[in-house]
């Protein structure tokens, strides 16, 4: 088959690669859609791969083309999208229902061999049937949303709130909706990129702030009546947004990290404070799955995106492009500032 090859730093080619073979209780997928997590940038960008060769790629959809023994619940003809992680299913967060935080995982797409191809296998279970209507780009945003609803759960997230999203890229976005979905008062979405925050407002967002404003966090109390946001989720991984959440978290506030970030973070005394001032809960979120593995997260998602209560836009695309020219794609990740949305890889001639 023809896969967007890792062989080293900045080393990605367009090249002949094996053809993974299903084995007892594993599907064959040939991929349609795949899209660029910003996890795969420094992958190949900044000497992050496990190992080389690897074929990255771990946001999905396509069709499944054959089956292997003892496979019960997925066809051939079926379209899937798949749930990238591989946990041991033997250690005591395992045994707990807490895949997200096995120690001993693997992972498609970057312990194991990935998307960016013509074709990947997985385990039957790992493999998320979906309404064929909904566009191959679209079910391959089924990660990210479920790593936006994961953190809804991890912040013991319920209805009737005010809700600050910090970050308006995919995975805030998706955040912004299940919010909505599940009832909340007033969902309100924090950017620095105007065409963002307008996105965010066309996918349902009841007030956008745009941060580059210098009185944005005046504006954004004054939403609240002053009491600040009882439901806050930081998704951009950056320090400001970091920073941010404190600052508009209501007293008994509940506050998620959904984002990681990639330097340094320090609070002053005062901001730090601001955590025993309000008494709010903060916690982190990690990937997205659940018991029974891989957990409501993906069936929600599918049930969702079916109704068209979780919606999507073209604008999540900020660029498609086709697998040959991967290279091209992640080179944009290069320009500061350039990349705006999803890039999404498809697969446009069928395999041989």
């Amino acid at each position: 088959m023809k896969a967007a090859v890792l062989y080293g730093n900045e080393d990605i080619r367009y090249d002949d690669f094996k053809t993974p073979e299903v084995t007892p209780g594993t599907v064959k997928v040939r991929i349609r859609a795949t899209g660029i997590c910003g996890s795969d940038v420094p992958r190949v960008l900044h000497h992050g791969a496990h190992f080389y060769p690897v074929v990255l790629g771990h946001e999905f959809s396509g069709d499944v083309v054959e089956v292997g023994e003892g496979v019960k619940n997925i066809q051939v003809g079926d379209t899937v999208s798949g749930a990238p992680l591989l946990p041991c299913m033997k250690c005591a967060d395992c045994q707990s229902g807490n895949y997200s935080l096995c120690k001993n995982y693997s992972f498609i797409g970057s312990r194991e061999q990935g998307s960016f191809a013509e074709y990947v296998v997985m385990p039957e279970e790992n493999a998320i049937k979906y309404d064929p209507s909904i566009p191959y780009e679209q079910a391959a945003m089924f990660e990210p949303s479920t790593v936006a609803l994961h953190g809804l759960y991890c912040n013991d997230y319920q209805g009737g709130d005010y809700v600050a999203v910090l970050g308006g890229g995919t995975i805030g976005l998706f955040t912004a909706q299940w919010a909505r979905i599940f009832g909340a008062k007033k969902v309100v979405v924090f950017d620095l990129v105007q065409s963002r925050l307008e996105l965010a407002k066309k996918l349902g967002a009841d007030e956008v702030i745009n941060t580059s404003e210098p009185d944005f966090m005046e504006k954004a109390m004054a939403l609240t009546g002053g009491r600040g946001y009882g439901f806050v989720f930081e998704t951009a991984g950056n320090t400001v947004t970091m920073q941010m959440a404190f600052d508009v978290a209501a007293n008994k506030a509940k506050v998620c990290f959904i984002g990681t970030p990639h330097v340094d973070l320090t609070f002053t005394p005062k901001q730090w404070e601001n955590m025993n001032r309000k008494e709010f809960k903060l916690t982190g979120s990690w990937m997205s799955y659940s018991a029974p593995f891989p957990g409501k997260e993906w069936e929600l998602t599918a049930h969702y995106f079916a109704t068209g209560q979780l919606k999507f836009d073209p604008a999540l695309i900020y660029k498609t492009f086709p697998l040959s020219r991967a290279d091209e794609a992640f080179a944009l990740y290069k320009i500061p500032g350039e990349v705006k949305g999803k890039i999404m890889l498809v697969n446009e001639e069928p395999a041989e």
